[in-house]
């Protein structure tokens, strides 16, 4: 099974917002999302959002929101 987690990261990597779900159309939206919420300053800081995958729900950070 591929699970897809987004997430939005400080500059320090410090994660601020987490999604995981299976659905690939649903991560991209939710990634796509994420880029668009940083702002202009947010990513001149060095705020980024990226979109990886893994394959066990083991493997998806604790505070992440998980949808089935």
């Amino acid at each position: 099974m591929t699970i897809w987690i987004n997430e939005q990261l400080d500059p320090s990597g410090m994660v601020h917002a987490c999604i995981a779900c299976c659905d690939p159309q649903a991560a991209q939206d939710c990634h796509d999302s994420f880029l668009k919420n940083l702002t202009p300053q947010q990513q001149a800081d060095g705020w980024t959002a990226q979109m990886r995958t893994v394959e066990s729900w083991d493997d998806v950070p604790v505070n992440s929101l998980k949808l089935a």
